[in-house]
């Protein structure tokens, strides 16, 4: 027997095998599913998601920790490794995982009325830093202990693909190199599809987790959208086949491009659990803000998803929380928990000396000298990286009621 044979063989009893899972033994469904312009639930009614991103946590963003140049992932990593050491930064980000995210974080949220989470994660926690790369790493861990403590509270999960292989997006939130080089890059998109198939065969059984989604935000606008804009949907189209290899179940969210806002670049749906979704930040908040994907939908006939919106004015969350419900858009908003901001969930208060630490991480670095001048005392900077990792425990937070009030739960 061929390998290609084997292979399609084993596809085949992994279809059966997922199609037998996908109901009970009184048949109804374990999973959520698509009906139309609806996500339908496992009793068979309508689902209107209202979740919160999980955002800073599997991937660190600078401006949620006061900081502006040093604004992805890597940079925030160097500014670490500069005050403390490369030793005590490794032991900082595992203390920082452990400590951001909690079953007590997860509780609060279900309790607060949500009925899902996001969960933004970057790729370099499920590889290997080895040639050639492996599929191992510490994010399946801590992915599987998000599920299950949702699944604990009843909480429906969406996976989400912050940073991808090669970057999606170009910018300081896809953690890349300023361009996204993964359109481009065959060996990029191929440990994509593997990383995705791994992880869709990881919880093709798990109703808890509702569905993958694949880029999150991808080519900005300032990128050769002409370029790079046709080459999207192929690649989803590749990915996707490679999740379905081992996973009939999920729904699979797509993003547009331009920062998940140009729709202009699908055709027709594809495959029959998909889902689309939009981001919208920072405007005025009309029935033209969103006409485009509610035109889609009723083209389609096909659910879409706010997946990102948020980081303004308690007034206007519910200005655009309200018009979402209005017209039946599924919703989840960002971020969960950010420092000393009201924006948000719960704010981490911020901590002592934080300010050196924001001095240094925005001050000339660009030498030895430079960083050996203005590092503050490594006792001062370790205490207030401790003193952060204490602060960002749900515990020492503090609840903005009124961004809550703003969403209606």
């Amino acid at each position: 027997m061929t390998t290609r044979r084997k292979r399609q063989l084993l596809c085949g009893i992994v279809l059966l095998l997922n199609l037998a899972a996908s109901t009970s033994i009184y048949g109804q469904a374990r999973f959520v599913t698509t009906r139309g312009k609806d996500l339908v639930s496992t009793d068979g009614k309508p689902l209107l998601l209202k979740g919160i991103n999980l955002g800073n946590w599997l991937l660190p963003e600078g401006y949620m920790f006061k900081f502006k140049t040093a604004n992805s992932p890597q940079r925030i990593q160097t500014v670490i490794n500069e005050l403390v050491g490369e030793d005590e930064g490794r032991r900082f980000w595992k203390t920082y995982r452990q400590n951001y995210i909690t079953p007590e974080d997860i509780r609060f949220i279900k309790q607060s009325g949500f009925n899902s989470v996001r969960v933004p994660f970057s790729y370099r926690l499920f590889v290997s830093d080895t040639v050639p790369v492996k599929l191992e790493g510490e994010g399946y861990r801590l992915l599987d202990d998000v599920v299950t403590w949702c699944k604990r509270e009843n909480l429906y999960v969406i996976l989400d693909m912050h940073a991808a292989p090669g970057g999606q997006t170009g910018d300081n939130i896809d953690d890349s190199w300023g361009y996204p080089f993964l359109y481009e890059n065959a060996e990029s998109q191929d440990l994509l599809i593997n990383i995705w198939r791994k992880l869709a065969a990881r919880y093709r059984n798990e109703p808890a987790v509702i569905g993958y989604d694949l880029l999150n935000e991808p080519i900005a606008h300032y990128f050769e959208s002409a370029n790079l804009n046709p080459k999207l949907e192929p690649l989803y189209r590749r990915v996707v086949a490679g999740i379905r290899e081992v996973d009939r179940n999920h729904l699979i969210f797509l993003g547009g491009a331009q920062w998940d806002t140009n729709f202009k670049v699908f055709g027709p749906p594809f495959d029959a659990k998909l889902v689309y979704t939009f981001h919208k930040y920072w405007m005025e908040v009309n029935r033209g803000a969103i006409q485009e994907y509610l035109d889609f939908r009723d083209k389609h006939n096909v659910p879409i998803w706010m997946g990102e919106s948020g980081e303004n004015t308690d007034e206007w969350i519910n200005s655009f929380r309200t018009l979402l419900d209005a017209n039946n858009i599924g919703w989840c908003f960002w971020p969960y928990k950010r420092m000393d901001a009201t924006s948000c969930v719960v704010s981490i208060n911020s901590p002592a000396d934080w300010d050196a630490i924001i001095g240094f991480a925005e001050g000339p670095r660009t030498s030895f000298e430079e960083v050996r001048k203005h590092r503050p005392p490594k006792e001062k900077a370790q205490k207030a990286l401790n003193d952060y990792l204490e602060r960002v425990k749900f515990k020492n937070c503090r609840v903005n009621q009124g961004y809550l009030k703003a969403l209606a739960l």
